[in-house]
């Protein structure tokens, strides 16, 4: 009887164990999909409900029915139309129960008819995606530039109001602030959800590049969690990077941003190592470097200077050639880097680029000279939160020989940084520096 009943219970922990184990790994999935698809679904409903605030409260609702349903019933076929789909009719429900349903159900219904017709013609075949008809339309000149890229990173991107913040260097309410009156003036002004003429896209060029970049950098260099690397956001900015080009092929500086984030992501294998730890680009294996995005990214860059481009995009993308065509560490061209940089300086001037600059200055003169320079941007308000600033100067004295003062710097990156990765490396070097410092000589 006893061992009966060892069986049964057995068999009853076996199947509890097997329930939880099938959803832990449904949950995985749905936030795969919410990872992947969430920016698509939402671009694809602002078109279709004319709202973002509306179409952001159905997609949360069609979440909570996919929970509550698919675990029971399976994941649809198609569980990006399965969301669209129900949250289009949770739309109509909601505005049934309001005053403007006739004329808005009409409105809904319209788009959802056009949203399956085939488009046609070269403008319309390169925009056709929702996701960028929404960044055009988010970056419409009456707004403000920082609004215009706040709102896209947060709608078509699902990038948090927190992470915006910190790419921003502004505080998490006036970053949340400048979305919510984004959004207001869009409503207010009636700014349409189209696709933009040629004339008014070249109006709108330089936001919507600033928006691609600012995607990339988020997936480049996460700004939070335990992962360096978001590489679906690299993804999505390199093929909206790819989509801009061919829709302006006589824009050098978007054939520039297109060169400048596949230099930089053609590094991407080697800057974590097989345990997870960040590798300097010094350390890194370079025979993990992407060749073929290094040889497409360099022409690039080098098409769009030969067309006179001495734009943020070209410039940057000049100093990421020059990395990633050197063979090795040693004979990457610091000279050079450090007189673009001056350039960059002197057009587009920023705390961050001061704070490159310093670096290449470092390497390419001396230790002491860039010390000097991050030492001076030490006292600039708008760096107090920047942590790679501490990191930088922690680097520099850790080579210089001056222990104490690199491990007070570490200590000090260690608090501003919140990506989990770079901060356990921090850790690292600060208990190297530590444990050096201690050893007898």
């Amino acid at each position: 009887m006893f061992r009966n009943g060892a069986t049964l219970f057995a068999l009853s922990a076996t199947k509890r164990w097997g329930k939880e184990r099938r959803r832990t790994s449904f949950l995985m999935d749905f936030e795969k999909l919410h990872r992947e698809e969430s920016g698509r679904i939402l671009a694809t409903l602002i078109r279709l409900l004319g709202d973002f605030d509306l179409a952001e409260e159905m997609l949360q609702e069609a979440y909570a029915v996919a929970l509550q349903k698919w675990p029971a019933e399976g994941t649809p076929a198609n569980p990006r139309a399965w969301l669209v789909s129900t949250a289009r009719h949770k739309a109509i429900d909601r505005l049934r129960r309001g005053q403007r349903f006739e004329r808005k159900a009409e409105e809904i219904a319209k788009a959802a008819e056009l949203a399956v017709q085939p488009e046609s013609g070269r403008e319309e075949q390169m925009l056709s995606d929702d996701r960028l008809r929404l960044i055009f339309t988010c970056c419409h000149p009456s707004l403000p530039m920082e609004a215009r890229v706040a709102l896209t990173l947060r709608t078509v991107c699902g990038i948090t109001t927190e992470e915006i913040s910190r790419a921003f260097l502004v505080p998490v309410a006036t970053m949340a602030q400048r979305l919510v009156r984004a959004k207001g003036k869009i409503r207010e002004a009636g700014i349409p959800y189209r696709v933009p003429s040629q004339e008014e896209l070249r109006d709108r060029l330089d936001g919507v590049l600033l928006v691609v970049y600012l995607i990339f950098n988020e997936g480049y260099l996460a700004s939070s969690g335990d992962a360096l690397v978001r590489r679906e956001l690299c993804a999505e900015a390199i093929r909206l990077g790819r989509v801009l080009s061919g829709l302006l092929p006589q824009q050098a500086e978007a054939q520039a941003l297109l060169g400048l984030m596949l230099l930089h992501d053609s590094r991407r294998d080697a800057r974590v190592s097989a345990g997870g730890d960040l590798v300097l680009l010094d350390e890194q294996d370079r025979s993990l470097w992407h060749q073929e995005q290094i040889e497409e990214g360099t022409k690039l860059v080098e098409t769009a200077l030969r067309h006179g481009a001495v734009g943020v995009y070209a410039l940057q993308a000049a100093i990421a050639a020059l990395h990633a065509n050197a063979k090795t560490a040693k004979d990457t061209d610091w000279p050079q880097i450090a007189a673009l940089y001056d350039a960059l300086l002197r057009t587009h001037a920023s705390p961050v680029i001061e704070v490159n600059r310093a670096v290449a200055v470092a390497m390419a003169r001396s230790l002491e000279q860039g010390l000097a320079l991050l030492d001076e941007l030490e006292q600039r308000e708008e760096l107090g939160e920047f942590h790679l600033l501490p990191a930088a100067r922690a680097n520099l004295l850790r080579r210089l020989g001056r222990k104490p003062e690199a491990a007070e710097a570490y200590r000090h990156a260690l608090t501003l940084a919140t990506n989990d990765i770079e901060r356990r490396f921090l850790r690292r070097r600060l208990a190297e520096i530590e444990y050096l410092s201690e050893a007898p000589d």
